[in-house]
């Protein structure tokens, strides 16, 4: 049984990966996507969308993170796969999943679903230009405004050389509203010869075990739900109930380390809002996280807000105190 985090555009980048990674539980990771348009992207690039390549492709905790690609054309798919092999990461994945207007407007993400040609196009073409021993996934939906493609596209990827496939219970018209359609990630596990992973709807360990249980796969992706409940993998792994009490001194020096890696890393003006939104998720499981948020909201100041949060509790252990 495998957990893994979701790609989470504008959310899960490096420095939330590295704090839910910290946590607990999960088996790999998946980068947000690189945009593949007409150019072969540099080294550079792909360290700075995961600087995990710069320490063997793990986080801090250990925990592989596959680098994932979104683009429509195969060849220059296949051409940046290539530079990406060089750097050796854990895997390599394909985003068809993406349902955002400003993506799929440029053909991109969960749009190309309705051209199950293209995506054998592109999975053969990157497989035939990975060297060999990089794992090799992709992302799907079940299709553009109904899974009238789903099981055409899953055999597409898998026809293409895709190893493993993740499944978003959705369509990109249904965005991230609920339910997931779990359901229909039986039926795709049972068109496919690959391993198959359900992901949409997880906020619980109880999701998790109806997931599983309607989807008939063993594997599991979780994405918002993780980042609302840091500890879900854990929890999930260990068969513990939640006590969300109990783990709030460790989601503390948790929230210190994504202060400090934030500050580090991004220009000083997002840094507050970045906290603010992983606050505002974390405020549907944790009482705590609610009071800390309203006492954050208002600020835009790094020195007010350090105040704040060292008030409730939260370690920074580089700045001075």
């Amino acid at each position: 049984m495998k957990l893994l985090l979701a790609p989470m555009e504008g959310l899960a980048d490096d420095v939330l990966r590295q704090v839910l990674t910290r946590a607990g539980g999960y088996d790999w990771a998946v980068t947000e996507f690189a945009r593949v348009t007409g150019t072969c992207l540099p080294p550079r690039f792909w360290r700075r969308l995961s600087p995990e390549l710069l320490r063997g492709g793990v986080t801090a905790a250990g925990t592989p993170v596959r680098v994932q690609l979104l683009g429509s054309d195969p060849r220059m798919m296949a051409e940046n796969a290539a530079r990406l092999g060089d750097l050796k990461p854990p895997g390599v994945d394909l985003n068809f999943g993406c349902p955002a207007p400003i993506v799929n407007r440029h053909r991109g993400g969960a749009v190309l679903l309705d051209e199950p040609e293209l995506l054998f196009r592109i999975s053969a073409a990157v497989r035939g230009a990975l060297p060999d021993g990089i794992p090799f996934s992709a992302k799907m939906r079940l299709g553009v405004d109904d899974p009238g493609t789903a099981l055409e596209c899953a055999q597409a990827l898998a026809e293409g050389g895709v190893e493993l496939l993740v499944v978003h219970a959705r369509t990109k018209a249904d965005g991230y509203r609920p339910p997931a359609h779990w359901e229909w990630v039986a039926r795709i596990a049972e068109t496919v010869p690959i391993p198959v992973v359900a992901n949409g709807e997880v906020w619980t360990s109880e999701d998790w075990a109806n997931c599983r249980s309607v989807s008939g796969v063993t594997d599991v992706m979780l994405g918002r739900g993780a980042v609302a409940d840091p500890f879900l993998a854990r929890r999930i792994k260990s068969g513990a109930a939640p006590d969300h009490a109990a783990e709030w001194p460790e989601l503390l020096s948790l929230l210190g380390e994504f202060w400090e890696r934030a500050s580090a890393k991004l220009e000083a003006r997002h840094v507050p809002g970045r906290l603010k939104q992983w606050l505002n998720m974390l405020r549907r499981n944790f009482a705590a996280a609610e009071l800390l948020y309203r006492d954050l909201r208002a600020l835009r100041c790094a020195v007010q807000i350090e105040a704040v949060l060292r008030r409730h509790g939260v370690p920074l252990r580089y700045m001075a105190a």
